[in-house]
């Protein structure tokens, strides 16, 4: 047996309509592109994607988006997808935000086999009280809204209020790594470690890019972010190219 498939084609040939995905990346920093690519040449539709947000409208997760293949996603923001926002308040997509880092730790918790955890993030807003459009009818009105969720105080007299909130899991995680090994050990490249491990623990069958492969036991135990117990499939991609999410430059001065 071994975890290295031969293209990206091949590591996603199995994913089903209907799926769910736990997608790593931090706008488009570290995001599985050759994945994601591979996926949208395969005939799925009606997936259920967790990721920080949806990639833009022509980079990432937006390909899936605008070829309406996405059902349903969790995310924390919307980010530079014009289309996302669109579909969202067309009523053609189902969108549960999330706080940034509640959405890290429902993920990291689904992969550690931890049911649900309290929080203060969101107490006393419509996170905890409900109400929160998770999907809009096509006249505007709201046709399905978030439930309240279960909301206790810890810490005896004068204690803090936590909303209950429940891990993450999914059928599949697509993340990209710097560096792999061939037993499935990563290695993440600075901001591409903020959601690309959390996603990998979160997915009963992780798929990982590579930008480099190298042979087990290449790797310094000490410098492997995710162990390979976490990881079902290596595909060795190449150097990434890097996209800009946002340009911004400077105006030119008057004299």
């Amino acid at each position: 047996m071994t975890k290295v498939a031969a293209s990206a084609a091949a590591a996603v040939a199995d994913i089903t309509s209907g799926s769910s995905l736990a997608v790593g990346g931090f706008g488009l920093c570290g995001i599985p592109d050759a994945l994601i690519d591979a996926l949208a040449a395969h005939e799925v539709t009606d997936l259920e994607v967790i990721s920080n947000n949806c990639g833009t409208d022509a980079h990432g997760l937006g390909i899936l988006l605008a070829d309406k293949r996405i059902r349903r996603i969790i995310a924390s923001y919307v980010g530079e997808n014009s289309e996302f926002a669109r579909q969202y308040l067309a009523g053609e997509l189902e969108v549960e935000l999330t706080p940034q880092g509640t959405l890290a730790e429902k993920l990291r918790a689904g992969g550690a086999g931890i049911p649900a955890f309290f929080t203060p993030a969101g107490v006393g807003s419509p996170v905890a009280d409900g109400g929160l459009p998770w999907r809009y009818a096509a006249d505007g009105s709201v046709a399905v809204a978030s439930p309240a969720k279960e909301v206790r105080t810890f810490g005896g007299w004068g204690g803090r209020r936590y909303v209950l909130e429940e891990a993450l899991t999914a059928d599949f995680a697509l993340v990209h790594a710097r560096i792999g090994d061939t037993e499935g050990n990563l290695v993440f490249e600075k901001s591409a470690r903020n959601f690309n491990p959390l996603a990998a623990m979160a997915g009963r069958c992780c798929i990982a890019q590579v930008e480099y492969l190298v042979p087990a036991g290449d790797l310094d135990p000490a410098r492997i972010h995710l162990p390979g117990v976490f990881v079902d499939r290596v595909v060795h991609t190449g150097p990434q190219l890097k996209q800009i999410e946002k340009r911004t430059v400077a105006q030119e001065q008057s004299t």
